[in-house]
């Protein structure tokens, strides 16, 4: 289903001017985070709201939940040892050759996984999400022990029918069953979200652009726009799903609050899909010349036990976001499919070979 949505002349300058710019340079950046940090006043846009414009990132070795042996915080020593490089390793490897752990049973696909690139092509970034001054040991900080809460009875139940109906194929039977990231549908992980969390693998830059009656956000994976109206919400009727939601925004104070329902339901979370009361709430704030907060509270009383979230940080990017061209003069989905067929005449050959 397609969320393209008509936008006004306005907006649809605003958001080409910006994404085919070298980048957008917001009034804060000549404001200096040190020295001129307690002088350090929210930049604002013509209509008087904070300015959220430009590019960001929200790159982090922060892992988005806590380890069962943890608290919340970092300690100095310990955020210098994470973010001590190995050579020519990073902290948190993508690779084989840099400590990713060798798969030797199961499909090819599983089998090549941290063997498919050279370590370079990986940006799972080189620094802790600091937040209000702490190092932050996860990004989830509601529930207080910073994991995602249990799934309810019927949340389970979904999922297990989920498996169930998908159990009934081969992973390559037909493009459906393939992941909506391969088939450059949305976004690897949860880039564009919502929620807008960091898909550890590279590419976690983000386009803001904003006027009065709209803000769109581009995350640069997959390049997913994310178009929010801004005002009285006037819903969707509830069977259209689109993809990433129905968003509509509003400021509360100098906080941006965006609430989107309507969130389609093979856009799995994780691998955990929304249902059909699914809403998250998200809030955006500026904290400094060169952040922003981000803040994401997911709320689906029919799969989760409780309301969960997070903050993570948002960075400004000093440099281009390209586009992601993603599968343009790529065949690889029909190849794999093609090898599949193969595969079974092959099987089916066989087994007519030895009946004989």
């Amino acid at each position: 289903m397609n969320n393209r949505i008509a936008l006004p002349l306005a907006l649809l300058l605003a958001v080409f001017c910006a994404f085919a710019a070298d980048g957008i340079v917001s009034t804060a950046t000549a404001q200096n985070r040190s020295s001129d940090a307690e002088q350090w006043e929210v930049p604002r846009t013509v209509d008087g709201h904070p300015d959220l414009q430009g590019n960001w990132t929200n790159v982090t070795l922060t892992p988005f939940q806590r380890r069962q042996d943890q608290g919340p915080v970092y300690t100095p020593e310990q955020v210098q040892e994470i973010e001590q490089p190995d050579g020519d390793c990073p902290a948190n490897p993508g690779t084989v050759a840099c400590g990713r752990p060798e798969s030797t049973t199961g499909s090819a696909e599983v089998r090549l996984r941290g063997q498919e690139y050279s370590e370079v092509y990986w940006d799972r970034g080189s620094r802790i999400a600091i937040v209000n001054g702490e190092y932050r040991t996860s990004l989830i900080t509601n529930p207080a022990n910073g994991r995602r809460p249990p799934l309810t009875t019927e949340g389970q139940r979904r999922l297990q029918e989920n498996r169930e109906i998908r159990g009934q194929f081969n992973q390559y039977d037909h493009p459906e069953l393939r992941p909506l990231a391969e088939r450059c549908i949305v976004s690897f992980g949860s880039s564009a979200g919502p929620p807008m969390i960091p898909n550890t693998a590279y590419n976690n830059n983000y386009t803001i652009v904003q006027t009065a009656d709209y803000v769109a956000i581009k995350a640069e994976m997959v390049h997913d726009v994310r178009i929010i109206r801004l005002g009285e919400p006037n819903r969707l009727p509830a069977h259209i799903r689109p993809w990433f939601g129905d968003s509509w925004g509003r400021w509360e104070g100098d906080v941006l609050v965006v609430e989107t329902t309507n969130i389609n339901p093979t856009q799995a979370f994780q691998g955990i899909t929304a249902s059909e009361e699914m809403k998250v709430t998200e809030r955006f704030s500026r904290v400094d010349a060169n952040t922003f907060l981000y803040e994401f509270t997911v709320d689906d009383p029919i799969m989760y036990t409780q309301p969960w979230g997070g903050e993570i940080p948002y960075n400004r990017f000093n440099d281009k976001v390209f586009e992601y061209a993603c599968h343009e003069g790529n065949y690889s989905l029909s190849s794999v499919l093609s090898g599949a067929r193969y595969q079974e005449r092959m099987q089916a050959q066989g087994a007519s070979d030895s009946r004989r």
